[in-house]
Formats: structure tokens, C-alpha cells, sequence
């Protein structure tokens, strides 16, 4: 039976799994969008400082201080996988009521990119044990992360399971939190590479991702910034959340950021990509009312 843990807890343990990559020498033209390994320092005075993502500016003061290179964090490089029988690419036609269309491959591949890394879509969608094993024992040469996801109700995951188990130390615990379920995380094949699985569903799929994937990206970046901000802002509509779990609300937080409005229809799908930010709903807190103040994890720092 899996263990059930916080969200805090799930986090460090993940975050244990992923180190810094090793950095190495890069181009300036190279370095861009990198993170740079080292500060950066001129007579004696940092002017960009280590963990700090490379834009064209530092690019350009580089070239002039004479550097022609920089000492970098390369991109981590993530191998996204879905699996299951009742999965059909799009473009495809479904051939009975219980095949679904593929879809979380597609936002975290893109998704794994808005982090900082270079991802990897596996095209092909294994359907048993034997053609799952291939893929990601092909994948492992190129990976530093691999990422599993598997059929909406999750009816895959005892195959997902049972396969990277064969090729490492699988843990399987189901976070505190809200409308989620169970989710693997180890090492796996001869260099020990990390490996997560996330549920089927495309909304549990974003949140995980959100909350435990993108910071192990992060950390692998050595990015000086793990988490995404959060702010207090005043809540516009009352919202309930079941209790002991926590819970991120879909939401839109004001331009000002001194306001948030929670999504109607949670449950759908395209609150994914109308929310600005999550409403972050403590374990303990089972109703909130308009005008309390609440913590916002920010998104997109589109107004703030």
C-alpha cells in the first residue's frame, strides 16, 4: 500500500533525487537563456550573480568585459512518456468509448520547456509491459529526468509501476492534496536517473507538475530561484476545500496583485490555461471567505 504524504514532504524528497548539473564552458551565443555557475565579478564586484538565467543583456555585457564564454548550467534534458492502451495520438480516430485522446505528453513536453530544459516527446505510446521497458531503457542514454503520465483514471499506473520497478528503487506514495492520487518517484537504470510518474489526469498531471516536476527542473538548473513567488491578496468569492489535503485553486490574481478571483468549474480542463495562479489552500482550512487574505503562488508575473 502507498504511503500517504505532504506536499512539503513529497517536494524534499524529490528535490533530493535531483542535483545541479555539472556545468561546463559555454559560447556566449550558447550560454543564452542558461544559468550561469559562478558569479560573475568585475574589479571585485559581482554583476551577475551564480543561478542567474542568462538573457541578452549578460550576454552583451560579457562580450564587452572580452568573454567569449561562460561557465553554465547546461539544460536539463527531460524524456516525457505516456503509456497506456486506451490512449490514441491526436489526428488518430478513437475506435471505442473508453480510448482518449493523448494529451499530457503534449503540455509537458511545452511545459518542460517554459522551465528551462530541453525536452524529449516519446511519440510512440507503449501499450504493455515489454514495449514500455524498451522505450525507457532506449530513453535513459539521453535522459537527466524522465517523466510518466498514463490514462485519465489511471488504469496504467500498476503497468508503469511494475515496468521502472524492473529497472530501479520505485517508491509510490499519494500526496495530501486535493483531487490527486498515486504517484512513483526513484532512480532507475545505470546511472541512477531520476524518474517520476504523474497521474493520468490532465489537471492532476498540471498541478503535480507545477508543484513537485518543475522545481526538480529548477534545481537542475541550479537556478537561484526553486519556487514559484507567491503574495497574500484579498479573496473576491468564497471557496471550500476538503479537509487534511491541500488544495490550489485556479485563479486570477488582480493586476494590482492586491486581489484574487477563484475559477468557476474547477473541474475542467481549461481553467488550466485561464488561471494567472493557484489559490494555495492549507490542509486545515476547509472555508474562506470574500475578503480574507489568502496565499497566492503567481503563475505568470503578467501585472506584478
Amino acid at each position: 500500500m502507498e504511503d500517504l504524504i505532504s506536499v512539503a514532504a513529497f517536494q524534499e524528497e524529490l528535490l533530493q533525487l535531483s542535483t545541479p548539473l555539472s556545468a561546463l564552458d559555454l559560447p556566449l551565443l550558447d550560454a543564452h537563456g542558461a544559468t550561469l555557475a559562478s558569479d560573475m565579478l568585475v574589479d571585485e564586484k559581482v554583476v551577475i550573480k551564480n543561478g542567474q538565467k542568462i538573457d541578452s543583456t549578460q550576454i552583451a555585457l560579457a562580450a564587452s568585459l572580452g568573454l567569449d564564454r561562460l561557465p553554465c548550467r547546461p539544460h536539463p534534458r527531460v524524456v516525457i512518456i505516456s503509456a497506456g492502451d486506451d490512449l490514441v495520438e491526436p489526428g488518430s480516430k478513437l475506435a471505442n468509448d473508453d480510448d482518449e485522446y493523448e494529451s499530457n505528453s503534449w503540455f509537458l513536453t511545452t511545459f518542460v520547456r517554459e522551465a528551462g530544459a530541453h525536452a524529449f516527446r516519446v511519440h510512440t505510446i507503449p501499450e504493455t509491459a515489454e514495449q514500455l521497458k524498451l522505450v525507457v531503457e532506449d530513453q535513459l542514454v539521453r535522459a537527466d529526468l524522465i517523466v510518466i503520465s498514463g490514462e485519465s483514471g489511471d488504469e496504467s499506473f500498476d503497468l508503469i509501476r511494475s515496468v521502472i520497478s524492473e529497472l530501479g528503487e520505485i517508491k509510490v506514495v499519494t500526496p495530501k492534496l486535493e483531487e490527486s492520487s498515486k504517484h512513483g518517484f526513484g532512480l532507475i537504470g545505470p546511472d541512477k536517473t531520476p524518474v517520476v510518474t504523474l497521474p493520468g489526469d490532465p489537471i492532476a498531471a498540471y498541478i503535480s507538475f507545477e508543484l513537485f516536476v518543475r522545481p526538480m527542473i529548477r534545481t537542475m538548473l541550479g537556478a537561484s530561484t526553486i519556487h514559484r513567488p507567491s503574495v497574500k491578496a484579498a479573496l473576491e468569492k468564497p471557496i471550500a476545500s476538503a479537509p487534511g489535503v491541500r488544495s490550489y485553486i485556479r485563479a486570477i490574481l488582480a493586476e494590482d496583485g492586491k486581489s484574487v478571483v477563484p475559477l468557476e468549474n474547477q473541474d475542467e480542463q481549461s481553467t488550466l490555461s485561464d488561471a494567472n495562479a493557484f489559490i494555495a489552500v492549507s490542509e486545515s482550512d476547509t472555508s474562506l471567505k470574500t475578503g480574507d487574505q489568502v496565499t497566492v503562488v503567481v503563475l505568470e508575473r503578467r501585472y506584478i
